[in-house]
């Protein structure tokens, strides 16, 4: 019987290049399962025909058109020649890749690959560099094994528990980290399925490592107020600085304040600014009255054009070199992060005795239970300030004793 073939040209338009370009994909289903491919051709959003499925420019849609025959000659191709295809075999037939790998490691670098690719796409690094190095650490296992790779029919539920203690014992990860790698590995192996070089999952019974209780790092009123009265002399680094002090008034994430519209910003009768938007990780919308602090840093941006963003902001990664600078050049005892910011936002309004439903609504909180851990972090920090002060008062009992029986003696 001849499979169902079919395919879809898209565009992403929330991933736009800085030229104002996106990329083009093709989505390849067969059989009720997919698979997406880069075509190599970018164009303006504003020029793409979503209902056909087609590019405006004369130029690019040729260049579409060419690509959609190659993959359909590729498909029949295939097809003649073996009877059958997946999504997944004439994907990488397409880009190269003529045989699934039977070695572990071997397809972990076809894989490592085509996230540095698509990397480049999405204008996004953290999904490809956190690949990379938990395949650097697998990779360090198998070795420790004395094993240059591992064929995937040799690997067993035991070489998933083993691989988990590598990590803890001799390495000294956290669960979270461990939880990471298991993930990477578990991918490599669904894809090999995916390729039918494996049936089935032979790491079905390795149980993820429980998972820590958030830590919640955030950074102190007086740190924040060193901050805000210390501006940076490079224009970009001064634009982070009010980013990161405007996220730590209204608890924005970096991903809301890079897709902060002037839309968001509305205004009550009394004249009070406000921000309403909806959190990008929750989907929870958030509102948040405006500081007079984060209003006169709002006021030195975009708050009127509605097709640009409200700071002009870098790339994530570029982000989060900044911020750390920031934080070594005003000798923070602690590296300084971005989500610092967010965490800082919290902490700081239960401090205040705000009450917790109210940081929920203005964080975006999809569970109550993720603004209790606030609490938690507030009631360590009032702990350890009352053990402070009672040792210090036991301080100055001894020294008063000291002082007094000398002369009590007399």
């Amino acid at each position: 019987m001849r499979s169902t073939f079919k395919l879809l040209f898209y565009i992403n338009r929330s991933k736009v290049k800085s030229d104002g370009t996106t990329a083009v994909l093709c989505r390849i289903s067969i059989d009720g399962k997919q698979a997406v491919i880069a075509t190599g051709i970018y164009c303006q959003p504003e020029e793409w025909n979503a209902k056909k499925g087609i590019i405006k420019a004369e130029r690019d849609n040729n260049r579409l058109s060419e690509f959609r025959n190659r993959i359909e000659h590729t498909y029949g191709h295939i097809l003649k020649e073996q009877g059958a295809v997946s999504s997944e075999l004439l994907k990488n037939t397409i880009v190269g890749i003529n045989s699934a790998s039977a070695f572990l490691l071997q397809a972990g670098e076809v894989e490592i690959e085509r996230l540095r690719v698509r990397s480049i796409e999405i204008n996004s690094t953290s999904t490809y560099r956190e690949s990379r190095n938990t395949q650097t650490n697998l990779r360090n296992f198998i070795h420790s094994r004395g094993m240059e790779d591992i064929v995937f029919s040799d690997i067993t539920g035991e070489f998933g528990e083993s691989f988990k203690l590598f990590l803890k014992n001799t390495q000294g990860r956290k669960s979270s980290y461990v939880n990471r790698c298991i993930t990477w590995l578990n991918r490599l192996i669904y894809i090999a399925i995916d390729q039918e070089v494996l049936r089935t999952n032979p790491l079905e019974d390795v149980r993820y490592e429980k998972k820590e209780p958030a830590k919640h790092r955030y950074i102190s009123k007086s740190d924040l107020k060193r901050i805000m009265e210390t501006p940076m002399r490079d224009s970009r680094m001064e634009l982070v600085r009010r980013a990161f002090i405007f996220s730590s008034l209204t608890g924005l994430a970096y991903v809301d304040i890079h897709r902060l519209y002037p839309h968001h910003i509305g205004k009550t009768a009394e004249g009070r600014l406000y921000i309403r938007k909806q959190r990008v990780k929750t989907n929870v919308e958030a509102f948040i009255p405006l500081h007079p602090a984060a209003e006169q840093i709002l006021m030195l941006y975009n708050t009127t054009d509605d097709s640009q963003p409200v700071f002009p902001l870098p790339v994530r990664d570029m982000i989060w070199w900044d911020v750390n600078q920031i934080g070594v050049s005003m000798g923070l005892k602690e590296n300084l992060s971005y989500h610092q910011s967010r965490h800082s936002f919290g902490t700081l309004l239960l401090s205040a005795g705000i009450s917790i439903e109210s940081i929920a609504k203005m964080m975006g909180h999809a569970n109550i239970s993720t603004t209790q851990g606030y609490a938690k972090v507030t009631d360590m920090k009032i702990s350890e300030d009352m053990d402070r002060l009672m040792e210090r008062r036991k301080t100055m009992q001894n020294n008063a004793i000291k002082t007094v029986q000398p002369w009590i003696e007399k």
